[in-house]
Protein backbone atom coordinates (compact mmCIF):
# COMPACT_ATOMS: atom_id res chain seq x y z
CA UNK A 1 0.00 0.00 0.00
CA UNK A 2 2.77 2.44 0.46
CA UNK A 3 4.61 1.76 -3.17
CA UNK A 4 0.99 2.64 -4.30
CA UNK A 5 1.88 6.28 -4.77
CA UNK A 6 5.59 5.45 -6.51
CA UNK A 7 3.73 2.81 -8.66
CA UNK A 8 1.74 5.63 -10.08
CA UNK A 9 3.97 8.44 -10.54
CA UNK A 10 6.48 5.24 -12.43
CA UNK A 11 3.31 4.42 -14.50
CA UNK A 12 2.81 8.04 -15.53
CA UNK A 13 6.70 8.67 -15.98
CA UNK A 14 6.29 5.25 -18.15
CA UNK A 15 3.61 6.56 -20.16
CA UNK A 16 3.81 10.17 -20.89
CA UNK A 17 5.31 10.96 -24.45
CA UNK A 18 8.40 13.06 -24.51
CA UNK A 19 7.13 16.55 -25.16
CA UNK A 20 4.58 16.02 -21.70
CA UNK A 21 7.43 14.43 -19.55
CA UNK A 22 9.16 18.15 -18.38
CA UNK A 23 5.76 19.39 -17.28
CA UNK A 24 5.53 15.98 -15.42
CA UNK A 25 9.36 16.30 -13.55
CA UNK A 26 8.26 20.03 -13.13
CA UNK A 27 5.56 19.20 -10.53
CA UNK A 28 7.83 16.95 -8.44
CA UNK A 29 10.56 19.68 -8.71
CA UNK A 30 7.49 21.67 -7.37
CA UNK A 31 6.54 18.96 -4.14
CA UNK A 32 9.97 17.84 -3.14
CA UNK A 33 12.55 20.38 -2.16
CA UNK A 34 15.27 18.31 -2.11
CA UNK A 35 15.24 17.78 -6.02
CA UNK A 36 17.33 20.41 -7.74
CA UNK A 37 17.52 20.82 -11.69
CA UNK A 38 21.50 20.87 -13.14
CA UNK A 39 22.16 23.92 -15.12
CA UNK A 40 22.87 23.21 -18.65
CA UNK A 41 26.78 24.16 -18.23
CA UNK A 42 27.31 21.90 -15.21
CA UNK A 43 25.56 18.75 -16.99
CA UNK A 44 28.82 17.53 -18.96
CA UNK A 45 30.51 17.40 -15.68
CA UNK A 46 28.20 15.11 -13.64
CA UNK A 47 28.08 11.51 -14.43
CA UNK A 48 25.04 9.00 -14.96
CA UNK A 49 22.00 9.23 -16.66
CA UNK A 50 20.43 11.75 -14.33
CA UNK A 51 23.23 12.37 -11.25
CA UNK A 52 22.15 9.38 -9.34
CA UNK A 53 26.14 8.34 -9.46
CA UNK A 54 27.11 10.84 -6.82
CA UNK A 55 23.77 11.73 -4.59
CA UNK A 56 23.19 7.64 -3.81
CA UNK A 57 26.58 7.26 -2.01
CA UNK A 58 26.03 10.33 0.19
CA UNK A 59 22.11 9.75 0.21
CA UNK A 60 22.20 6.50 1.53
CA UNK A 61 23.58 7.54 5.02
CA UNK A 62 21.15 9.54 5.58
CA UNK A 63 18.40 6.88 5.00
CA UNK A 64 19.83 3.92 6.30
CA UNK A 65 17.88 3.72 8.98
CA UNK A 66 15.13 2.69 6.86
CA UNK A 67 16.71 -0.42 5.07
CA UNK A 68 12.94 -1.64 3.11
CA UNK A 69 12.91 1.59 2.04
CA UNK A 70 15.62 1.78 0.05
CA UNK A 71 15.17 -1.55 -1.46
CA UNK A 72 11.71 -0.53 -2.46
CA UNK A 73 13.61 2.41 -4.61
CA UNK A 74 15.39 -0.14 -6.11
CA UNK A 75 12.88 -2.43 -7.97
CA UNK A 76 11.89 -2.25 -11.17
CA UNK A 77 8.62 -2.05 -12.58
CA UNK A 78 7.95 -6.09 -13.10
CA UNK A 79 9.76 -6.57 -9.51
CA UNK A 80 7.03 -3.84 -8.06
CA UNK A 81 4.30 -5.46 -9.42
CA UNK A 82 5.00 -8.65 -7.99
CA UNK A 83 5.78 -7.02 -4.73
CA UNK A 84 2.37 -5.47 -4.60
CA UNK A 85 0.80 -8.99 -5.44
CA UNK A 86 2.41 -10.62 -2.60
CA UNK A 87 1.81 -7.57 -0.45
CA UNK A 88 -1.97 -8.06 -1.30
CA UNK A 89 -2.01 -11.78 -0.37
CA UNK A 90 -0.66 -11.72 2.70
CA UNK A 91 -2.86 -8.93 3.43
CA UNK A 92 -5.84 -11.19 2.75
CA UNK A 93 -4.44 -14.22 4.55
CA UNK A 94 -3.96 -11.88 7.70
CA UNK A 95 -7.52 -10.75 7.39
CA UNK A 96 -8.57 -14.08 7.61
CA UNK A 97 -6.15 -14.91 10.71
CA UNK A 98 -7.75 -12.22 13.07
CA UNK A 99 -11.59 -12.65 11.82
CA UNK A 100 -11.83 -9.15 9.84
CA UNK A 101 -15.43 -8.13 9.07
CA UNK A 102 -14.29 -7.18 5.24
CA UNK A 103 -11.39 -9.40 4.27
CA UNK A 104 -9.36 -8.88 1.61
CA UNK A 105 -10.21 -10.83 -1.33
CA UNK A 106 -8.82 -12.24 -4.18
CA UNK A 107 -11.67 -9.79 -6.00
CA UNK A 108 -10.49 -7.31 -4.19
CA UNK A 109 -6.60 -7.53 -5.29
CA UNK A 110 -7.86 -8.22 -8.92
CA UNK A 111 -9.31 -4.44 -8.60
CA UNK A 112 -6.12 -2.95 -7.14
CA UNK A 113 -4.10 -4.60 -10.09
CA UNK A 114 -6.70 -3.42 -12.52
CA UNK A 115 -6.60 0.11 -10.82
CA UNK A 116 -2.53 0.05 -11.20
CA UNK A 117 -2.37 -1.28 -14.67
CA UNK A 118 -5.32 1.65 -16.02
CA UNK A 119 -2.86 4.03 -15.84
CA UNK A 120 -1.71 3.23 -19.63
CA UNK A 121 -4.18 5.75 -20.50
CA UNK A 122 -2.87 8.46 -22.25
CA UNK A 123 -5.85 11.03 -22.67
CA UNK A 124 -9.19 11.79 -20.76
CA UNK A 125 -11.11 9.62 -22.74
CA UNK A 126 -9.14 6.69 -22.30
CA UNK A 127 -9.45 7.79 -18.21
CA UNK A 128 -12.82 8.45 -18.18
CA UNK A 129 -14.15 5.18 -20.02
CA UNK A 130 -11.40 3.36 -17.51
CA UNK A 131 -13.51 4.53 -14.86
CA UNK A 132 -16.06 3.44 -15.93
CA UNK A 133 -14.82 -0.33 -16.88
CA UNK A 134 -13.78 -0.66 -12.72
CA UNK A 135 -17.46 -1.10 -12.18
CA UNK A 136 -18.46 -3.45 -14.95
CA UNK A 137 -19.36 -6.62 -14.57
CA UNK A 138 -16.60 -8.54 -16.21
CA UNK A 139 -14.53 -11.84 -15.70
CA UNK A 140 -10.61 -11.36 -15.54
CA UNK A 141 -10.22 -12.39 -19.92
CA UNK A 142 -12.80 -9.69 -19.86
CA UNK A 143 -11.51 -6.87 -18.09
CA UNK A 144 -7.72 -7.66 -20.12
CA UNK A 145 -9.53 -7.73 -23.18
CA UNK A 146 -11.40 -4.31 -22.30
CA UNK A 147 -7.98 -2.48 -21.14
CA UNK A 148 -7.05 -3.33 -24.85
CA UNK A 149 -10.19 -2.23 -26.49
CA UNK A 150 -10.05 1.55 -24.66
CA UNK A 151 -6.46 1.14 -25.97
CA UNK A 152 -7.43 0.47 -29.58
CA UNK A 153 -9.89 3.66 -29.47
CA UNK A 154 -9.03 6.58 -32.34
CA UNK A 155 -9.48 10.30 -31.06
CA UNK A 156 -13.30 10.07 -32.33
CA UNK A 157 -13.81 7.47 -30.52
CA UNK A 158 -13.69 4.67 -32.85
CA UNK A 159 -11.99 0.98 -32.87
CA UNK A 160 -8.96 1.26 -35.46
CA UNK A 161 -8.58 -2.37 -35.26
CA UNK A 162 -11.16 -5.07 -36.01
CA UNK A 163 -12.26 -7.40 -32.92
CA UNK A 164 -10.56 -10.48 -34.89
CA UNK A 165 -7.21 -8.40 -34.77
CA UNK A 166 -7.49 -7.19 -30.72
CA UNK A 167 -8.33 -10.51 -30.24
CA UNK A 168 -4.54 -12.24 -31.43
CA UNK A 169 -2.37 -8.79 -30.59
CA UNK A 170 -3.99 -9.30 -27.33
CA UNK A 171 -3.43 -13.41 -27.08
CA UNK A 172 -7.10 -13.53 -25.91
CA UNK A 173 -10.28 -15.37 -26.99
CA UNK A 174 -12.37 -13.38 -29.22
CA UNK A 175 -15.64 -14.08 -27.55
CA UNK A 176 -14.16 -12.28 -24.41
CA UNK A 177 -13.19 -9.41 -26.82
CA UNK A 178 -16.74 -9.34 -28.06
CA UNK A 179 -18.20 -9.58 -24.68
CA UNK A 180 -16.21 -6.77 -23.73
CA UNK A 181 -17.00 -4.88 -26.94
CA UNK A 182 -20.37 -5.00 -25.72
CA UNK A 183 -20.09 -3.57 -22.83
CA UNK A 184 -17.97 -0.64 -24.01
CA UNK A 185 -20.84 0.31 -26.47
CA UNK A 186 -22.51 0.79 -22.97
CA UNK A 187 -20.54 3.57 -21.61
CA UNK A 188 -20.62 7.12 -21.71
CA UNK A 189 -20.69 8.92 -23.97
CA UNK A 190 -22.72 7.36 -26.41
CA UNK A 191 -21.72 5.56 -29.16
CA UNK A 192 -18.40 5.13 -27.90
CA UNK A 193 -15.94 2.16 -29.17
CA UNK A 194 -18.37 1.31 -32.10
CA UNK A 195 -15.91 -0.28 -35.12
CA UNK A 196 -17.35 2.91 -38.05
CA UNK A 197 -19.80 6.12 -38.17
CA UNK A 198 -22.70 3.89 -39.21
CA UNK A 199 -22.70 1.48 -36.24
CA UNK A 200 -21.96 4.53 -33.36
CA UNK A 201 -24.92 6.41 -35.22
CA UNK A 202 -27.14 2.98 -34.79
CA UNK A 203 -25.69 2.22 -30.37
CA UNK A 204 -26.80 6.14 -29.98
CA UNK A 205 -30.32 5.44 -31.15
CA UNK A 206 -30.74 2.01 -29.75
CA UNK A 207 -29.66 3.81 -26.17
CA UNK A 208 -32.25 6.24 -26.96
CA UNK A 209 -34.37 3.58 -27.30
CA UNK A 210 -34.77 3.95 -30.72
CA UNK A 211 -33.38 0.93 -32.17
CA UNK A 212 -36.64 0.38 -34.39
CA UNK A 213 -37.43 4.28 -35.26
CA UNK A 214 -37.16 5.42 -38.53
CA UNK A 215 -33.60 7.70 -38.39
CA UNK A 216 -32.62 4.06 -37.46
CA UNK A 217 -33.76 1.82 -40.33
CA UNK A 218 -32.67 4.82 -42.68
CA UNK A 219 -29.15 4.67 -40.96
CA UNK A 220 -29.47 0.63 -41.00
CA UNK A 221 -30.79 0.32 -44.76
CA UNK A 222 -30.22 3.36 -46.42
CA UNK A 223 -26.67 4.43 -45.29
CA UNK A 224 -25.19 4.80 -48.78
CA UNK A 225 -28.05 6.73 -49.84
CA UNK A 226 -27.99 8.89 -46.82
CA UNK A 227 -24.45 10.03 -46.92
CA UNK A 228 -25.12 10.91 -50.94
CA UNK A 229 -28.08 12.86 -49.57
CA UNK A 230 -30.49 11.17 -52.23
CA UNK A 231 -33.22 12.22 -49.68
CA UNK A 232 -36.04 11.42 -52.77
CA UNK A 233 -34.81 8.37 -52.71
CA UNK A 234 -34.56 7.11 -49.53
CA UNK A 235 -38.63 7.84 -49.29
CA UNK A 236 -39.28 6.34 -52.44
CA UNK A 237 -37.30 3.32 -50.95
CA UNK A 238 -39.23 3.24 -47.48
CA UNK A 239 -42.76 3.95 -48.89
CA UNK A 240 -43.07 6.95 -47.05
CA UNK A 241 -43.17 11.17 -46.89
CA UNK A 242 -40.55 13.31 -47.97
CA UNK A 243 -41.57 15.29 -44.88
CA UNK A 244 -41.14 12.54 -42.62
CA UNK A 245 -37.62 11.43 -44.41
CA UNK A 246 -36.27 14.77 -43.61
CA UNK A 247 -37.90 14.99 -40.22
CA UNK A 248 -35.64 11.65 -39.24
CA UNK A 249 -32.81 12.92 -40.91
CA UNK A 250 -32.94 16.23 -38.45
CA UNK A 251 -32.94 13.87 -35.93
CA UNK A 252 -29.84 12.14 -37.34
CA UNK A 253 -27.97 15.21 -37.47
CA UNK A 254 -28.80 16.30 -33.11
CA UNK A 255 -26.63 12.56 -33.14
CA UNK A 256 -22.52 13.01 -32.02
CA UNK A 257 -20.56 11.99 -35.18
CA UNK A 258 -17.34 11.78 -33.02
CA UNK A 259 -18.15 10.42 -29.74
CA UNK A 260 -14.57 10.30 -28.44
CA UNK A 261 -13.56 13.98 -30.02
CA UNK A 262 -14.79 16.14 -27.11
CA UNK A 263 -12.02 14.15 -25.02
CA UNK A 264 -9.50 14.39 -27.10
CA UNK A 265 -6.06 16.96 -27.19
CA UNK A 266 -5.96 19.83 -29.83
CA UNK A 267 -5.40 18.10 -33.22
CA UNK A 268 -3.01 20.74 -34.06
CA UNK A 269 -0.46 19.86 -30.62
CA UNK A 270 2.98 19.22 -31.89
CA UNK A 271 4.35 15.70 -32.11
CA UNK A 272 8.13 14.78 -30.66
CA UNK A 273 9.56 11.77 -31.31
CA UNK A 274 10.69 10.30 -28.57
CA UNK A 275 13.40 8.12 -30.05
CA UNK A 276 14.82 8.24 -33.63
CA UNK A 277 15.94 5.35 -35.56
CA UNK A 278 18.56 6.32 -38.50
CA UNK A 279 21.44 4.92 -40.72
CA UNK A 280 24.43 5.48 -39.90
CA UNK A 281 26.85 3.95 -42.41
CA UNK A 282 26.07 0.17 -42.82
CA UNK A 283 24.62 0.40 -39.36
CA UNK A 284 21.06 0.90 -37.67
CA UNK A 285 21.06 3.40 -34.80
CA UNK A 286 18.43 4.34 -32.27
CA UNK A 287 18.98 7.23 -30.49
CA UNK A 288 16.57 8.75 -27.52
CA UNK A 289 15.58 11.91 -26.94
CA UNK A 290 16.54 13.30 -23.69
CA UNK A 291 16.08 16.97 -24.62
CA UNK A 292 12.68 17.56 -23.16
CA UNK A 293 14.21 15.43 -19.91
CA UNK A 294 15.94 17.61 -17.40
CA UNK A 295 18.68 16.63 -15.29
CA UNK A 296 17.91 15.81 -11.83
CA UNK A 297 20.04 15.54 -8.66
CA UNK A 298 19.67 15.87 -5.20
CA UNK A 299 20.26 18.76 -3.43
CA UNK A 300 23.80 18.73 -1.49
CA UNK A 301 22.44 21.55 0.58
CA UNK A 302 19.90 19.40 2.12
CA UNK A 303 22.41 16.17 2.64
CA UNK A 304 24.44 18.97 4.38
CA UNK A 305 21.42 19.43 6.39
CA UNK A 306 20.78 16.50 7.53
CA UNK A 307 24.86 15.47 8.21
CA UNK A 308 25.22 18.03 10.67
CA UNK A 309 22.28 15.99 13.03
CA UNK A 310 21.06 18.71 14.26
CA UNK A 311 17.35 18.72 12.84
CA UNK A 312 14.50 17.12 14.95
CA UNK A 313 13.18 13.81 14.34
CA UNK A 314 10.06 15.11 11.74
CA UNK A 315 12.24 17.34 10.05
CA UNK A 316 14.60 14.28 9.65
CA UNK A 317 11.81 12.16 8.84
CA UNK A 318 10.49 14.25 6.03
CA UNK A 319 14.02 15.23 4.79
CA UNK A 320 14.54 11.46 4.45
CA UNK A 321 11.71 10.66 2.56
CA UNK A 322 11.50 13.49 0.14
CA UNK A 323 14.65 12.16 -0.79
CA UNK A 324 14.21 8.74 -1.26
CA UNK A 325 11.07 9.95 -3.23
CA UNK A 326 13.61 12.17 -5.12
CA UNK A 327 16.02 8.90 -5.78
CA UNK A 328 12.65 7.00 -7.19
CA UNK A 329 11.85 9.83 -9.39
CA UNK A 330 15.42 9.61 -11.21
CA UNK A 331 15.63 5.72 -10.93
CA UNK A 332 11.83 6.30 -13.22
CA UNK A 333 12.97 8.23 -15.76
CA UNK A 334 16.24 5.89 -15.74
CA UNK A 335 13.98 2.82 -16.02
CA UNK A 336 11.49 4.90 -18.53
CA UNK A 337 14.26 5.79 -21.15
CA UNK A 338 15.96 2.12 -20.77
CA UNK A 339 12.99 0.23 -21.42
CA UNK A 340 11.76 2.62 -24.36
CA UNK A 341 15.22 1.64 -25.75
CA UNK A 342 14.93 -1.96 -25.88
CA UNK A 343 11.80 -1.56 -27.27
CA UNK A 344 12.97 -0.01 -30.26
CA UNK A 345 15.99 -1.73 -30.68
CA UNK A 346 13.34 -4.86 -30.40
CA UNK A 347 10.95 -2.94 -33.21
CA UNK A 348 14.06 -2.57 -35.70
CA UNK A 349 15.52 -5.94 -35.61
CA UNK A 350 11.88 -7.31 -36.31
CA UNK A 351 10.84 -4.94 -38.44
CA UNK A 352 14.51 -4.15 -40.69
CA UNK A 353 12.46 -4.30 -43.71
CA UNK A 354 10.55 -1.66 -42.93
CA UNK A 355 13.26 0.50 -41.90
CA UNK A 356 15.12 -0.55 -45.22
CA UNK A 357 12.03 -0.24 -47.57
CA UNK A 358 9.10 1.32 -46.10
CA UNK A 359 5.87 0.48 -45.12
CA UNK A 360 4.84 -2.20 -47.67
CA UNK A 361 7.54 -4.55 -45.99
CA UNK A 362 5.81 -3.85 -42.52
CA UNK A 363 5.59 -7.89 -40.94
CA UNK A 364 2.94 -8.56 -38.02
CA UNK A 365 4.47 -8.12 -34.56
CA UNK A 366 2.42 -8.80 -31.01
CA UNK A 367 3.22 -6.94 -28.07
CA UNK A 368 3.76 -10.35 -26.59
CA UNK A 369 6.55 -11.32 -28.62
CA UNK A 370 8.49 -8.05 -27.56
CA UNK A 371 7.79 -8.25 -24.37
CA UNK A 372 9.01 -11.69 -24.44
CA UNK A 373 12.28 -10.58 -26.13
CA UNK A 374 12.81 -7.73 -24.12
CA UNK A 375 12.46 -9.62 -21.15
CA UNK A 376 9.03 -7.12 -19.44
CA UNK A 377 5.47 -7.61 -19.28
CA UNK A 378 3.35 -7.12 -21.89
CA UNK A 379 1.21 -4.11 -20.41
CA UNK A 380 4.69 -2.88 -19.86
CA UNK A 381 5.24 -2.84 -23.49
CA UNK A 382 1.65 -1.61 -23.80
CA UNK A 383 2.66 1.45 -21.49
CA UNK A 384 6.05 2.31 -22.75
CA UNK A 385 4.77 2.74 -26.46
CA UNK A 386 1.38 4.81 -25.06
CA UNK A 387 0.91 8.22 -27.06
CA UNK A 388 5.21 7.53 -27.93
CA UNK A 389 6.60 8.39 -31.67
CA UNK A 390 9.54 7.16 -33.07
CA UNK A 391 11.26 9.13 -35.84
CA UNK A 392 11.93 6.91 -38.93
CA UNK A 393 13.69 7.14 -42.62
CA UNK A 394 9.84 7.10 -44.09
CA UNK A 395 8.92 9.64 -41.34
CA UNK A 396 7.26 9.41 -37.76
CA UNK A 397 4.98 7.23 -37.00
CA UNK A 398 3.30 6.18 -33.45
CA UNK A 399 5.16 3.26 -31.70
CA UNK A 400 1.71 1.26 -31.49
CA UNK A 401 2.04 1.48 -35.80
CA UNK A 402 4.28 -1.78 -35.64
CA UNK A 403 2.31 -3.35 -33.85
CA UNK A 404 -0.58 -4.73 -36.24
CA UNK A 405 -2.16 -8.34 -37.57
CA UNK A 406 -1.23 -9.34 -40.81
CA UNK A 407 -1.40 -12.78 -43.37
CA UNK A 408 0.57 -15.37 -44.77
CA UNK A 409 1.55 -14.85 -48.57
CA UNK A 410 1.19 -17.80 -51.11
CA UNK A 411 4.76 -18.26 -50.59
CA UNK A 412 5.07 -18.09 -46.66
CA UNK A 413 5.96 -14.68 -46.31
CA UNK A 414 4.27 -12.81 -43.39
CA UNK A 415 2.82 -9.66 -44.17
CA UNK A 416 1.05 -6.99 -42.05
CA UNK A 417 -2.74 -6.27 -42.30
CA UNK A 418 -0.95 -2.14 -43.03
CA UNK A 419 1.01 -3.32 -45.22
CA UNK A 420 -2.30 -4.78 -47.36
CA UNK A 421 -4.03 -1.47 -46.75
CA UNK A 422 -0.96 0.35 -48.60
CA UNK A 423 -1.27 -2.34 -51.52
CA UNK A 424 -5.12 -1.52 -51.78
CA UNK A 425 -3.81 2.47 -52.07
CA UNK A 426 -1.56 1.63 -54.66
CA UNK A 427 -4.04 -0.13 -56.99
CA UNK A 428 -6.42 2.27 -56.99
CA UNK A 429 -4.43 4.65 -57.38
CA UNK A 430 -3.23 3.01 -60.66
CA UNK A 431 -6.58 2.27 -62.02
CA UNK A 432 -8.55 3.97 -64.96
CA UNK A 433 -10.47 6.75 -63.68
CA UNK A 434 -13.19 6.13 -66.11
CA UNK A 435 -13.05 2.03 -64.91
CA UNK A 436 -12.21 1.97 -61.24
CA UNK A 437 -11.40 -1.66 -60.01
CA UNK A 438 -14.49 -3.68 -58.14
CA UNK A 439 -13.40 -4.80 -54.72
CA UNK A 440 -13.57 -8.23 -56.41
CA UNK A 441 -11.06 -6.91 -59.08
CA UNK A 442 -8.61 -5.44 -56.12
CA UNK A 443 -8.56 -8.86 -54.43
CA UNK A 444 -7.38 -10.98 -58.06
CA UNK A 445 -4.58 -7.63 -57.92
CA UNK A 446 -3.75 -9.11 -54.47
CA UNK A 447 -3.43 -12.63 -55.60
CA UNK A 448 -0.97 -11.29 -58.02
CA UNK A 449 1.08 -10.17 -55.71
CA UNK A 450 0.86 -13.30 -53.59
CA UNK A 451 -2.05 -11.51 -50.65
CA UNK A 452 -4.94 -14.02 -50.54
CA UNK A 453 -7.93 -12.27 -48.99
CA UNK A 454 -11.55 -12.47 -48.62
CA UNK A 455 -13.51 -9.83 -50.74
CA UNK A 456 -15.23 -8.31 -47.51
CA UNK A 457 -12.00 -7.68 -46.23
CA UNK A 458 -10.91 -6.00 -48.76
CA UNK A 459 -14.12 -3.57 -48.86
CA UNK A 460 -13.21 -2.87 -45.11
CA UNK A 461 -10.36 -2.00 -45.80
CA UNK A 462 -11.38 0.14 -48.18
CA UNK A 463 -13.53 1.45 -46.10
CA UNK A 464 -10.60 2.19 -43.43
CA UNK A 465 -8.52 4.30 -46.29
CA UNK A 466 -11.61 6.35 -46.69
CA UNK A 467 -11.78 5.08 -50.41
CA UNK A 468 -15.52 5.00 -52.07
CA UNK A 469 -16.59 2.27 -53.97
CA UNK A 470 -16.11 1.85 -56.94
CA UNK A 471 -19.35 3.17 -58.66
CA UNK A 472 -18.46 6.20 -56.91
CA UNK A 473 -15.10 6.92 -57.76
CA UNK A 474 -16.08 6.39 -61.80
CA UNK A 475 -15.09 9.46 -63.34
CA UNK A 476 -16.94 10.50 -67.21
CA UNK A 477 -13.96 12.12 -69.16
Amino acid sequence: MILAPQLRQSLKILQVPALELRSTIAEELENNPTLEELPVESISLEQGANGTAADDDNGRDTASEDPDAEAREELKFDETFEVLNKLGEEYRDYMAEVGGAQPFTSEDAERRQHFFDSFVGETSLQEHLLAQAQLADLDDLEREAMNYLIGSLDNNGFLTSSLNDIALLANLPLSAVQRAHEVLKTFDPPGIGCLDLRDSLLQQLKLRGKATSIPARIIRDHFHLLTRRRIPEIARKMNLPLEEIQKAIEEISALDPAPGRRFGDDSNRVVVPDVKVEKVGDDWVVTLNNDYIPRLRLSQAYKDLLARGTLSKEEKEYLQEKMRSGRFLMSAIEQRQQTIEKITHEILRRQRDFFEEGVSKLRPLTMTEVADAVGVHETTVSRAIANKYIETPHGVFEMRFFFTSGYESEDGEAISNTSVKEMIEQIVASENPEKPYSDEQIVKKLAERNVKIARRTVAKYREELGILPSNLRRQYL
